[in-house]
Protein backbone atom coordinates (compact mmCIF):
# COMPACT_ATOMS: atom_id res chain seq x y z
CA UNK A 1 0.00 0.00 0.00
CA UNK A 2 2.79 2.44 0.94
CA UNK A 3 6.15 2.23 -0.81
CA UNK A 4 9.03 4.56 0.05
CA UNK A 5 11.87 4.07 -2.43
CA UNK A 6 15.39 5.50 -1.90
CA UNK A 7 14.09 8.79 -0.52
CA UNK A 8 16.42 11.47 0.83
CA UNK A 9 15.05 14.10 3.22
CA UNK A 10 16.07 17.67 4.02
CA UNK A 11 15.48 20.44 6.53
CA UNK A 12 16.55 23.42 4.46
CA UNK A 13 19.97 22.53 3.07
CA UNK A 14 20.68 19.94 5.77
CA UNK A 15 20.19 16.32 4.68
CA UNK A 16 18.68 14.12 7.40
CA UNK A 17 17.44 11.06 5.46
CA UNK A 18 19.61 8.94 3.21
CA UNK A 19 18.06 6.53 0.72
CA UNK A 20 15.10 5.39 2.83
CA UNK A 21 13.39 2.22 1.59
CA UNK A 22 10.35 0.82 3.36
CA UNK A 23 6.94 -0.57 2.53
CA UNK A 24 3.67 -1.31 4.31
CA UNK A 25 1.04 -3.72 3.07
CA UNK A 26 -2.72 -3.60 3.53
CA UNK A 27 -3.59 -4.15 7.19
CA UNK A 28 0.05 -4.47 8.34
CA UNK A 29 1.48 -2.99 11.52
CA UNK A 30 5.06 -1.90 10.89
CA UNK A 31 7.44 -0.16 13.30
CA UNK A 32 10.24 2.37 12.93
CA UNK A 33 12.79 1.79 15.66
CA UNK A 34 16.03 3.44 16.71
CA UNK A 35 17.55 5.77 19.25
CA UNK A 36 16.52 9.42 19.47
CA UNK A 37 17.62 11.64 16.59
CA UNK A 38 18.08 8.85 14.04
CA UNK A 39 15.45 10.06 11.55
CA UNK A 40 12.29 8.22 12.53
CA UNK A 41 10.06 11.29 12.87
CA UNK A 42 11.65 12.81 9.78
CA UNK A 43 10.70 9.69 7.80
CA UNK A 44 7.08 10.08 8.83
CA UNK A 45 7.21 13.78 7.96
CA UNK A 46 8.60 12.89 4.54
CA UNK A 47 5.67 10.55 3.90
CA UNK A 48 3.24 13.33 4.90
CA UNK A 49 4.91 15.96 2.73
CA UNK A 50 6.09 17.98 5.73
CA UNK A 51 9.77 18.06 4.77
CA UNK A 52 11.50 18.36 1.42
CA UNK A 53 12.47 15.09 -0.25
CA UNK A 54 14.85 14.29 -3.07
CA UNK A 55 15.65 11.30 -5.28
CA UNK A 56 13.43 8.22 -5.28
CA UNK A 57 9.68 8.41 -4.78
CA UNK A 58 6.83 7.69 -2.38
CA UNK A 59 3.70 5.96 -3.62
CA UNK A 60 0.45 5.20 -1.83
CA UNK A 61 -2.05 2.78 -3.36
CA UNK A 62 -0.21 3.21 -6.66
CA UNK A 63 -0.27 7.02 -6.65
CA UNK A 64 2.95 9.00 -6.36
CA UNK A 65 2.60 11.46 -3.46
CA UNK A 66 6.10 12.79 -2.70
CA UNK A 67 5.37 16.10 -4.42
CA UNK A 68 1.92 16.53 -2.87
CA UNK A 69 0.91 18.98 -0.11
CA UNK A 70 0.11 17.32 3.21
CA UNK A 71 -3.64 18.03 3.10
CA UNK A 72 -3.98 16.13 -0.18
CA UNK A 73 -2.02 13.21 1.26
CA UNK A 74 -4.40 13.13 4.24
CA UNK A 75 -7.43 13.14 1.95
CA UNK A 76 -6.00 10.22 0.03
CA UNK A 77 -6.15 8.16 3.22
CA UNK A 78 -3.07 8.72 5.43
CA UNK A 79 -3.58 10.09 8.95
CA UNK A 80 -0.83 11.40 11.24
CA UNK A 81 -0.70 11.37 15.03
CA UNK A 82 2.35 13.60 15.59
CA UNK A 83 4.78 13.45 18.48
CA UNK A 84 3.40 15.65 21.24
CA UNK A 85 -0.23 14.89 20.21
CA UNK A 86 -1.06 18.49 19.25
CA UNK A 87 -4.74 18.27 20.10
CA UNK A 88 -6.85 21.44 20.20
CA UNK A 89 -6.48 22.41 23.85
CA UNK A 90 -9.33 24.96 23.75
CA UNK A 91 -11.88 22.51 22.31
CA UNK A 92 -13.72 19.75 24.10
CA UNK A 93 -13.05 16.09 23.37
CA UNK A 94 -16.28 16.00 21.36
CA UNK A 95 -15.28 19.11 19.39
CA UNK A 96 -11.78 17.74 18.73
CA UNK A 97 -13.24 14.59 17.24
CA UNK A 98 -15.93 16.29 15.18
CA UNK A 99 -13.57 18.99 13.89
CA UNK A 100 -11.71 16.47 11.73
CA UNK A 101 -14.63 14.17 10.83
CA UNK A 102 -14.65 13.53 7.08
CA UNK A 103 -15.20 10.76 4.60
CA UNK A 104 -13.03 11.88 1.70
CA UNK A 105 -12.85 8.38 0.21
CA UNK A 106 -16.61 7.70 0.54
CA UNK A 107 -16.10 4.71 2.84
CA UNK A 108 -19.26 2.62 3.10
CA UNK A 109 -19.10 2.45 6.91
CA UNK A 110 -17.13 5.49 8.11
CA UNK A 111 -15.93 5.96 11.67
CA UNK A 112 -18.32 7.80 13.97
CA UNK A 113 -18.04 9.12 17.50
CA UNK A 114 -19.46 5.89 18.92
CA UNK A 115 -16.70 3.88 17.24
CA UNK A 116 -13.96 6.00 18.80
CA UNK A 117 -15.33 5.84 22.34
CA UNK A 118 -15.77 2.08 21.97
CA UNK A 119 -12.07 1.75 21.13
CA UNK A 120 -11.08 4.21 23.89
CA UNK A 121 -13.81 4.09 26.59
CA UNK A 122 -12.07 6.78 28.68
CA UNK A 123 -12.98 9.35 26.07
CA UNK A 124 -16.70 8.68 26.57
CA UNK A 125 -16.32 9.94 30.14
CA UNK A 126 -14.46 13.04 28.94
CA UNK A 127 -16.52 14.22 25.98
CA UNK A 128 -17.31 17.61 27.57
CA UNK A 129 -13.83 18.13 29.00
CA UNK A 130 -11.46 20.50 27.21
CA UNK A 131 -8.25 19.21 25.70
CA UNK A 132 -6.11 20.92 28.33
CA UNK A 133 -8.05 19.16 31.09
CA UNK A 134 -7.02 15.69 29.93
CA UNK A 135 -4.13 13.58 31.15
CA UNK A 136 -1.30 12.82 28.75
CA UNK A 137 -2.71 9.36 28.08
CA UNK A 138 -6.19 10.71 27.42
CA UNK A 139 -4.73 13.29 25.04
CA UNK A 140 -2.98 10.50 23.14
CA UNK A 141 -6.21 8.51 22.89
CA UNK A 142 -7.93 11.65 21.63
CA UNK A 143 -5.18 12.28 19.06
CA UNK A 144 -5.55 8.75 17.71
CA UNK A 145 -9.34 9.04 17.70
CA UNK A 146 -9.17 12.38 15.91
CA UNK A 147 -6.95 10.83 13.24
CA UNK A 148 -9.39 7.96 12.79
CA UNK A 149 -12.24 10.37 12.14
CA UNK A 150 -10.86 11.06 8.65
CA UNK A 151 -11.30 7.33 7.88
CA UNK A 152 -7.71 6.61 6.85
CA UNK A 153 -6.27 3.46 5.29
CA UNK A 154 -2.90 4.10 6.96
CA UNK A 155 -2.19 5.57 10.40
CA UNK A 156 1.21 7.12 11.13
CA UNK A 157 1.78 7.17 14.89
CA UNK A 158 4.83 9.01 16.23
CA UNK A 159 5.85 8.04 19.80
CA UNK A 160 2.73 6.05 20.63
CA UNK A 161 3.22 5.78 24.40
CA UNK A 162 6.13 8.06 25.29
CA UNK A 163 5.96 9.32 28.88
CA UNK A 164 2.74 7.47 29.73
CA UNK A 165 2.05 5.36 32.80
CA UNK A 166 2.11 1.56 32.28
CA UNK A 167 -1.66 1.11 32.68
CA UNK A 168 -2.37 3.88 30.18
CA UNK A 169 0.15 2.39 27.75
CA UNK A 170 -1.75 -0.88 27.85
CA UNK A 171 -4.97 0.95 26.93
CA UNK A 172 -3.21 2.46 23.93
CA UNK A 173 -1.87 -0.92 22.81
CA UNK A 174 -5.30 -2.47 23.27
CA UNK A 175 -6.80 0.24 21.07
CA UNK A 176 -4.16 -0.26 18.39
CA UNK A 177 -4.80 -4.00 18.44
CA UNK A 178 -8.49 -3.31 17.79
CA UNK A 179 -7.57 -1.07 14.85
CA UNK A 180 -5.29 -3.78 13.46
CA UNK A 181 -8.16 -6.27 13.71
CA UNK A 182 -10.19 -3.82 11.62
CA UNK A 183 -7.48 -4.13 8.92
CA UNK A 184 -6.05 -0.64 9.40
CA UNK A 185 -2.40 -0.37 8.34
CA UNK A 186 -0.24 1.32 10.98
CA UNK A 187 3.32 2.69 10.94
CA UNK A 188 4.29 3.25 14.57
CA UNK A 189 7.29 4.75 16.35
CA UNK A 190 7.77 3.76 19.98
CA UNK A 191 10.45 2.56 22.39
CA UNK A 192 8.46 -0.18 24.15
CA UNK A 193 9.83 -3.07 22.13
CA UNK A 194 8.07 -5.81 24.12
CA UNK A 195 4.65 -4.30 23.45
CA UNK A 196 5.45 -3.48 19.83
CA UNK A 197 6.46 -7.04 19.07
CA UNK A 198 3.06 -8.29 20.25
CA UNK A 199 1.18 -6.40 17.54
CA UNK A 200 3.71 -5.60 14.80
CA UNK A 201 4.22 -7.70 11.69
CA UNK A 202 7.55 -6.19 10.67
CA UNK A 203 10.18 -3.75 11.92
CA UNK A 204 12.63 -1.25 10.45
CA UNK A 205 15.59 0.05 12.46
CA UNK A 206 17.17 3.42 11.70
CA UNK A 207 20.66 4.72 12.41
CA UNK A 208 21.89 8.17 11.36
CA UNK A 209 19.10 8.77 8.87
CA UNK A 210 19.23 5.39 7.13
CA UNK A 211 17.54 2.01 7.42
CA UNK A 212 20.09 -0.46 8.80
CA UNK A 213 17.91 -3.53 9.49
CA UNK A 214 14.47 -4.86 8.73
CA UNK A 215 12.65 -8.09 9.54
CA UNK A 216 9.75 -9.65 11.41
CA UNK A 217 9.19 -9.89 15.16
CA UNK A 218 10.60 -13.41 15.39
CA UNK A 219 13.84 -12.36 13.74
CA UNK A 220 14.20 -9.23 15.86
CA UNK A 221 13.43 -11.08 19.09
CA UNK A 222 16.11 -13.64 18.32
CA UNK A 223 18.80 -11.12 17.34
CA UNK A 224 20.06 -9.73 20.63
CA UNK A 225 23.11 -8.21 18.98
CA UNK A 226 20.93 -6.01 16.74
CA UNK A 227 18.84 -4.97 19.73
CA UNK A 228 21.92 -4.09 21.74
CA UNK A 229 23.70 -2.31 18.88
CA UNK A 230 20.84 -0.11 17.66
CA UNK A 231 18.19 -0.02 20.39
CA UNK A 232 20.10 -0.18 23.67
CA UNK A 233 20.54 2.94 25.77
Amino acid sequence: MLAVSTIDGYYGDSQVLFGIDLCIGEGEVVTLLGRNGMGKSSTIKAVMGLIRTGNGDITFTGTRIDRWPSYKIARLGIALVPEGRQIFAGLTVYENLMATAANYRSVAEPYHLDDIVTIFPRLKERLRHYGNQLSGGEQQMLAIGRAMMINPRLLLLDEATEGLAPLIRQEIWRGLKILKEKSLAILVIDKNLTDLMKIADRHYIMEKGAIVWNGDSEALGADHDIQRRYLGV
